[in-house]
This record gives C-alpha cells, structure tokens and sequence, in this order.
C-alpha cells in the first residue's frame, strides 16, 4: 500500500511588531541582498491596489556610509511601478527604505522623493521563502523554486494598515504557499491581523 503524501510543514511568519505577540524566537529576516530585485505584488489587502494592475516592487541595496567610524543604518532604494484599470500608461513612486530600530525585525521605514519627499509610512516582512523549501527561509536559494515574501504596512495618515504577498514570478506563488501563508496569519491571536487576511484579493495582472 503507498502512503499518502505527507503535509507540509506550516510557514514561519511573525505577527506584526505593533501587536502584542512575540515573534518566533527561530525567525530571521532577510538580507538586502536577498530583498534584491524585482518582485510582483500578486495579492493585496490594501485598497488601493484594487484599480491597478501589473503592480512592482524593485529593490536596490544602496552602499552604507560611515561617520565617525560608526555605520549608518542600512538602506535599500524602492521603486514602485503599476498601471491603472484602464490605461497602459506606468506610474512610478520612488522612496528610500531606511532599516528600522534592532528591536524590529525585518522593519524598514521608507520615505518618499522627489514630490513625495513628505510621504512616510513603515513596512516589515512577515514571512519569506522559496516555494519548493517554504518553510525554511534560511535556505531560500533553490534556483528552481520561487522566491516569495509576505509583508505588513502600518497605517498612516492617507492609508490604511496592509499586507502584500511579493512573488519573483509574475504568475505567483503556488496555491499551497498561499494558503500556507492566509493559514499562517490567520491562526495568530490579532483581529486586526485576522481582517487583513481575510481582505486579501488578487492583484490584476497582464
């Protein structure tokens, strides 16, 4: 008799800093290296990505300055690009991430530039991975899976707290890694955690 194929493994994702809950003591965030490159936003909880498509994240680790013999703190350029509904044309909204204090996790806080030089908000990655080893990030270089993240972004003035799931491929995570990931979230101790996952839609793409 063959045995049936056994579970995978859940996914290591950690709750937001600005809930009550600890983060598991075993998660570790990705470097600005792994962060690199292109990603595609495939689902959303976050309004505003409902009338677009197409929607882009690149990252570019900028070089670390030092002063006085102490580092700066590490910073990453972000480049956002999507295109609405109904047109082909590309928007773009270019920031700079900035890593957030020791005691957050995968936290960067990004600020806007050029006409966006006010703009502030603070975003962290949850979870992240490899769709053929989901649940072992800290070895996510497997050239045949597909790279994904999970990331959380707090609530500011003009916008409401989010969460995007981020896949290198276009066409998106598979569907066990992303029920892996709503299973995850949703069996924290957060409502508020909880209303984002269960917000979650498809992004629209091309």
């Amino acid at each position: 008799m063959t045995a049936p194929p056994s579970a995978s493994p859940p996914l290591l994702l950690r709750p937001p800093t600005g809930t009550s809950l600890a983060p598991p003591s075993s998660f570790t965030a990705p470097t600005p290296t792994w962060l690199a490159g292109t990603w595609h936003v495939t689902h959303s909880s976050l309004p505003m990505w409902k009338t677009a498509r197409n929607v882009s994240i690149t990252y570019t680790p900028l070089p670390i300055s030092s002063s006085a013999g102490t580092a700066s703190p590490m910073k990453i350029d972000d480049v956002v690009t999507y295109q609405s509904l109904s047109s082909n044309k590309i928007k773009t909204v270019h920031g700079v991430d900035t890593a957030a204090g020791e005691g957050d996790i995968g936290g960067w806080d990004w600020k806007g530039k050029g006409w966006l030089w006010i703009a502030r908000s603070h975003w962290e990655v949850l979870g992240w991975g490899d769709d053929s080893s989901p649940s072992s990030p800290s070895n996510p270089g497997n050239d045949e899976g597909n790279q994904w993240a999970v990331t959380y972004f707090a609530k500011t003035l003009f916008t409401p707290a989010g969460i995007d799931v981020y896949s290198r491929r276009k066409e998106g995570v598979t569907e066990e890694v992303l029920e892996g990931i709503k299973r995850a979230l949703g069996e924290m101790e957060d409502e508020g955690l909880r209303g984002l996952v269960g917000g979650l839609f498809e992004v629209g793409r091309d």
